[in-house]
Protein backbone atom coordinates (compact mmCIF):
# COMPACT_ATOMS: atom_id res chain seq x y z
CA UNK A 1 0.00 0.00 0.00
CA UNK A 2 1.35 3.91 -0.70
CA UNK A 3 2.52 5.83 2.07
CA UNK A 4 0.35 8.52 2.58
CA UNK A 5 3.08 11.05 4.52
CA UNK A 6 5.15 13.25 3.56
CA UNK A 7 6.16 17.14 3.27
CA UNK A 8 2.73 19.41 2.53
CA UNK A 9 2.71 21.79 -0.56
CA UNK A 10 -0.05 24.49 0.42
CA UNK A 11 -2.09 25.77 -2.64
CA UNK A 12 -4.05 27.89 -0.99
CA UNK A 13 -6.40 28.72 -3.61
CA UNK A 14 -10.06 27.12 -5.13
CA UNK A 15 -11.07 26.05 -8.47
CA UNK A 16 -7.51 24.30 -9.60
CA UNK A 17 -8.68 22.53 -12.77
CA UNK A 18 -7.26 19.94 -14.29
CA UNK A 19 -5.60 22.13 -16.98
CA UNK A 20 -3.22 23.90 -14.24
CA UNK A 21 -2.60 20.15 -12.74
CA UNK A 22 -1.17 19.16 -16.25
CA UNK A 23 -1.40 21.62 -18.88
CA UNK A 24 -3.57 19.67 -21.98
CA UNK A 25 -0.63 20.05 -24.29
CA UNK A 26 1.32 17.00 -22.57
CA UNK A 27 -2.11 14.43 -23.07
CA UNK A 28 -0.31 13.23 -25.77
CA UNK A 29 2.49 11.26 -24.26
CA UNK A 30 2.43 7.86 -23.86
CA UNK A 31 4.27 7.24 -20.16
CA UNK A 32 3.13 8.62 -16.65
CA UNK A 33 7.13 9.77 -16.71
CA UNK A 34 6.78 11.87 -19.18
CA UNK A 35 4.22 14.14 -17.58
CA UNK A 36 6.63 14.55 -14.23
CA UNK A 37 8.49 17.58 -15.22
CA UNK A 38 4.99 19.74 -16.07
CA UNK A 39 3.01 19.08 -12.90
CA UNK A 40 1.40 22.29 -11.73
CA UNK A 41 3.58 24.41 -14.80
CA UNK A 42 0.13 26.65 -15.41
CA UNK A 43 -0.49 26.98 -11.92
CA UNK A 44 -1.32 30.67 -11.50
CA UNK A 45 -0.51 31.71 -7.75
CA UNK A 46 1.50 34.00 -5.89
CA UNK A 47 4.93 32.96 -4.86
CA UNK A 48 4.29 29.38 -6.49
CA UNK A 49 7.44 28.76 -8.31
CA UNK A 50 6.40 24.52 -9.42
CA UNK A 51 10.13 23.78 -10.05
CA UNK A 52 10.70 25.44 -6.44
CA UNK A 53 7.81 24.28 -4.73
CA UNK A 54 7.08 20.50 -5.97
CA UNK A 55 10.06 18.68 -5.37
CA UNK A 56 9.80 16.66 -2.14
CA UNK A 57 6.39 16.89 -1.16
CA UNK A 58 4.13 14.00 -1.17
CA UNK A 59 1.38 15.67 0.00
CA UNK A 60 -1.32 18.85 -0.94
CA UNK A 61 -3.55 20.99 0.88
CA UNK A 62 -5.52 23.09 -1.12
CA UNK A 63 -9.27 24.68 -0.82
CA UNK A 64 -12.43 23.65 -2.34
CA UNK A 65 -13.14 22.07 -5.87
CA UNK A 66 -9.76 20.75 -6.75
CA UNK A 67 -8.83 18.85 -9.88
CA UNK A 68 -12.24 20.38 -11.68
CA UNK A 69 -12.50 20.60 -15.19
CA UNK A 70 -11.93 18.06 -17.67
CA UNK A 71 -12.51 14.32 -16.27
CA UNK A 72 -8.92 12.98 -17.73
CA UNK A 73 -6.97 10.31 -15.49
CA UNK A 74 -3.94 12.11 -16.10
CA UNK A 75 -4.14 14.76 -13.65
CA UNK A 76 -3.91 12.31 -10.72
CA UNK A 77 -1.00 10.39 -12.84
CA UNK A 78 0.97 13.94 -13.07
CA UNK A 79 0.54 13.86 -9.02
CA UNK A 80 1.43 9.92 -8.62
CA UNK A 81 4.89 10.34 -10.72
CA UNK A 82 5.98 13.17 -8.55
CA UNK A 83 5.20 11.10 -5.45
CA UNK A 84 2.16 13.25 -4.19
CA UNK A 85 -0.37 10.76 -3.46
CA UNK A 86 -2.62 12.60 -0.76
CA UNK A 87 -4.43 15.70 -1.82
CA UNK A 88 -6.55 16.94 1.55
CA UNK A 89 -9.14 19.69 0.51
CA UNK A 90 -12.57 21.13 1.28
CA UNK A 91 -14.25 19.56 -2.35
CA UNK A 92 -13.15 17.76 -4.78
CA UNK A 93 -14.41 17.39 -8.33
CA UNK A 94 -16.46 14.74 -8.31
CA UNK A 95 -14.61 12.05 -11.30
CA UNK A 96 -10.78 13.58 -9.98
CA UNK A 97 -11.93 12.59 -6.73
CA UNK A 98 -12.67 9.38 -8.03
CA UNK A 99 -9.84 9.07 -10.16
CA UNK A 100 -7.40 9.37 -7.11
CA UNK A 101 -8.84 6.75 -5.45
CA UNK A 102 -9.08 4.49 -8.66
CA UNK A 103 -5.22 4.75 -9.07
CA UNK A 104 -4.33 3.97 -5.24
CA UNK A 105 -4.36 7.89 -4.07
CA UNK A 106 -6.68 9.72 -1.95
CA UNK A 107 -8.44 12.92 -1.88
CA UNK A 108 -9.47 13.55 1.14
CA UNK A 109 -12.14 16.33 2.11
CA UNK A 110 -12.00 18.30 5.36
CA UNK A 111 -14.73 20.85 6.57
CA UNK A 112 -13.91 24.41 5.81
CA UNK A 113 -12.57 25.36 9.47
CA UNK A 114 -10.00 22.60 9.67
CA UNK A 115 -8.30 23.74 5.78
CA UNK A 116 -8.40 27.28 7.50
CA UNK A 117 -6.80 26.38 10.24
CA UNK A 118 -4.19 24.02 8.32
CA UNK A 119 -3.82 27.55 6.44
CA UNK A 120 -3.34 29.70 9.24
CA UNK A 121 -1.60 27.32 11.17
CA UNK A 122 0.75 25.41 9.38
CA UNK A 123 1.39 27.18 5.40
CA UNK A 124 4.46 28.56 4.88
CA UNK A 125 6.63 26.20 7.40
CA UNK A 126 8.26 22.90 6.41
CA UNK A 127 5.30 20.80 7.02
CA UNK A 128 5.18 17.14 7.31
CA UNK A 129 1.53 15.13 7.22
CA UNK A 130 1.65 11.45 8.67
CA UNK A 131 -1.32 9.71 8.04
CA UNK A 132 -2.46 7.05 10.86
CA UNK A 133 -5.06 5.09 8.11
CA UNK A 134 -6.08 2.43 11.03
CA UNK A 135 -7.23 5.55 13.45
CA UNK A 136 -8.23 7.82 10.20
CA UNK A 137 -6.64 10.73 11.22
CA UNK A 138 -3.64 12.89 9.65
CA UNK A 139 -1.04 14.24 12.49
CA UNK A 140 0.80 17.38 10.76
CA UNK A 141 3.80 18.86 12.03
CA UNK A 142 5.24 22.18 11.99
CA UNK A 143 8.18 24.28 13.92
CA UNK A 144 7.72 21.97 17.08
CA UNK A 145 3.82 22.33 16.50
CA UNK A 146 1.25 19.28 15.92
CA UNK A 147 -2.12 18.55 15.27
CA UNK A 148 -4.71 16.24 14.45
CA UNK A 149 -7.33 16.19 11.96
CA UNK A 150 -9.95 13.07 11.35
CA UNK A 151 -11.48 12.08 8.18
CA UNK A 152 -13.22 9.70 6.83
CA UNK A 153 -13.84 7.55 3.71
CA UNK A 154 -16.04 4.93 2.25
CA UNK A 155 -15.03 1.02 2.55
CA UNK A 156 -14.83 1.07 -0.68
CA UNK A 157 -12.38 3.43 -1.34
CA UNK A 158 -10.71 2.58 1.66
CA UNK A 159 -10.31 -1.16 -0.16
CA UNK A 160 -9.03 0.54 -3.57
CA UNK A 161 -6.12 2.47 -1.96
CA UNK A 162 -5.50 -1.07 0.06
CA UNK A 163 -5.52 -3.06 -3.05
CA UNK A 164 -3.16 -0.33 -4.75
CA UNK A 165 -5.87 0.96 -7.37
CA UNK A 166 -8.87 0.03 -9.26
CA UNK A 167 -6.77 -2.63 -11.10
CA UNK A 168 -5.42 -3.87 -8.65
CA UNK A 169 -8.71 -4.26 -6.70
CA UNK A 170 -10.46 -5.83 -9.86
CA UNK A 171 -7.57 -8.15 -10.27
CA UNK A 172 -8.74 -9.71 -6.53
CA UNK A 173 -12.45 -9.37 -6.53
CA UNK A 174 -13.25 -10.48 -10.49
Amino acid sequence: MTDFSGKVLFLDRSDINTDEIIPARYLTEITKEALKPHLLEDLSLDGFDPDRDVKGKSVIITRSNFGCGSSREHAPWALEVNGIHLVIGESFARIFRQNMYNCGMMAVELENGAINRLFDEFSGKDASIETDLAKNRFKISADGKNAWFPFSISDFDRALIEAGGWVEYADTHY
